[in-house]
């Protein structure tokens, strides 16, 4: 429930939050251009995923598909390489779905409705292109957002629940300005992204603290409520590293994969067990969602090649999606060869 308080003075926070924002706003690529392509691409990369990891991708993946209709031409093996690592690779998929869906409409749709039918397109995402390329008065609901909403409220009820959600909707509507939405919505976000953050928020920061509600009652480290999370799983894997003249053995995930669809493994100490194990290279540590892997990376050998693997060149592993756990194991084998090196001293 929504704790009673005074309500909020809206015109004189979106002063103060717009005024801030101007000021301390990062510097981010998706926030130099108005084309709604490049806009959509930076939403949808972010969605549970960090700026910061973002980045790289971002400049990388407008490089290889600078428009929509190369977006839409593009080999799915291209695409996905150019998103391995970026993880929930469904969001990939489905950025081409919605590419050849832009293609034959023969433009970029241009309200929050239409965008909405976009493959991958939610609520939010369409609420954010629609302010932000198009000036559209549409309010957003992220975690930031969210996050910040609940306090100034206070919101004491859990923030995953339906109706915690609707209020908060609501309550971003009212809030939002409707002259300049889409600077508004990324005002909002970037407070909950670097002020109003999830743990110990930086309230001294905060240009809208005087009408922070849960500030004034110190529930800033207590909101917002959330459920119980699920326990974490965990599990113990062994991968194996088997090369044969500038060649690594992969196996291909299948198409109707419920995970990682078409993406390179290497392959599982169980699904070779005759292969013959040479050296220990090291270990690591790989969260999916809920399940940590703890897996130990070998080097082995073997006779010949086994039905249901390929020998890929490792010189075109950067154009094939590869998924992030082998590429995390092929690394901490580069970093084993490199320490040898240094104490052979082999330049």
């Amino acid at each position: 429930m929504v704790h009673q308080a005074n309500a909020p003075d809206l015109p004189a926070i979106r002063r103060r939050l717009l005024a801030w924002y101007r000021k301390h706003k990062r510097d981010l690529p998706w926030r130099r251009t108005e084309d709604p392509y490049r806009i959509w691409i930076s939403e949808i990369m972010l969605q549970q995923t960090r700026v910061a990891a973002v980045l790289p991708y971002y400049a990388r993946f407008l490089a290889r598909f600078p428009d929509v209709q190369a977006l839409a031409e593009a080999e799915e093996q291209d695409l996905l390489a150019a998103w391995a690592g970026l993880g929930y690779y469904s969001r990939a998929r489905n950025l081409q779905k919605a590419a050849r869906n832009i293609v034959e409409l023969g433009e970029f749709p241009r309200d929050h409705a239409s965008l909405g039918e976009l493959p991958g397109v939610g609520d939010y995402t369409a609420a954010a292109v629609a302010s932000i390329a198009f000036g559209l008065p549409h309010a957003v609901l992220d975690g930031n957002v969210a996050r910040v909403l609940s306090r100034l409220a206070p919101e004491l009820g859990d923030i995953k629940s339906d109706a915690v959600r609707k209020r908060l909707r609501a309550l971003a509507e009212a809030l939002l300005d409707g002259k300049r939405p889409g600077e508004f919505n990324q005002a909002l976000m970037e407070l909950g992204a670097t002020v109003c953050v999830p743990m110990r928020p930086l309230c001294e920061s905060c240009p809208i603290r005087q009408s922070c509600e849960a500030r004034k009652q110190g529930l800033e480290n207590q909101l917002p409520v959330r459920g119980a999370r699920p326990s974490a799983d965990r599990r113990a894997r062994k991968l194996l590293v088997i090369e044969q003249a500038g060649k690594v053995l992969f196996w291909q995930r299948p198409a109707e994969s419920s995970r990682l669809a078409k993406f390179w493994e290497l392959p599982d100490r169980e699904q070779l067990p005759d292969a013959k194990v040479t050296d220990y290279a090291g270990t690591f540590r790989h969260t999916i969602v809920n399940t940590t892997y703890f897996v130990e990376v070998c080097r082995a050998t073997i006779g010949s090649r086994p039905n249901g693997f390929q020998w890929l060149a490792k010189s075109s592993l950067e154009d094939v999606p590869v998924s992030t756990a082998a590429k995390k194991a092929l690394a901490l084998l580069r970093a084993q060869s490199a320490a040898v090196s240094r104490r052979s001293g082999v330049p």
